[in-house]
């Protein structure tokens, strides 16, 4: 006796909850600018505790830290930073502010806002003082 196969069917393909929304990215700078900011508090400590050990070792690390490529890395870790707090501010009120959910846009684009003024600000002063110290 044959019994008839039953075929499976298609599989359901569900869609991704995010699919390039602006909070979805927001979510994920705010994670990568944690971690860099994590790995540069770990380097600052090392570089700090090395004083304890040889103090001309730490001189010739701060020494290097007046370089140019350094100075392109400080304004990274301004954006790091900036963005981490400023959006930080939007999670948090987003989380314990009742109204939160409903304007987390309006927010996230404010957020956007006050960080490109401020980081502009920013940026075009270290540029001037690594430029002026490059040459």
């Amino acid at each position: 006796m044959s019994t008839p196969t039953e075929v499976a069917p298609d599989p359901v393909r569900k869609r991704s909850l995010y699919r390039g929304d602006p909070g979805m990215w927001a979510w994920v700078l705010q994670r990568i600018t944690g971690v860099t900011i994590f790995f540069f508090l770990f380097v600052h400590v090392l570089d700090t505790a090395v004083i304890r050990v040889n103090q001309n070792t730490y001189t010739e690390i701060i020494d290097t830290y007046k370089t140019w490529y350094i100075g392109l890395m400080e304004i990274g870790l301004v954006f790091c930073l900036l963005w981490h707090a400023l959006n930080g501010i939007r999670v948090i009120l987003i989380d314990f502010w009742g109204n939160g959910p409903k304007y987390q846009r309006q927010m996230l684009w404010t957020v956007v806002g006050v960080f490109a003024v401020v980081f502009t600000a920013a940026a075009v002063r270290l540029l001037s003082l690594i430029i002026s110290h490059a040459f």
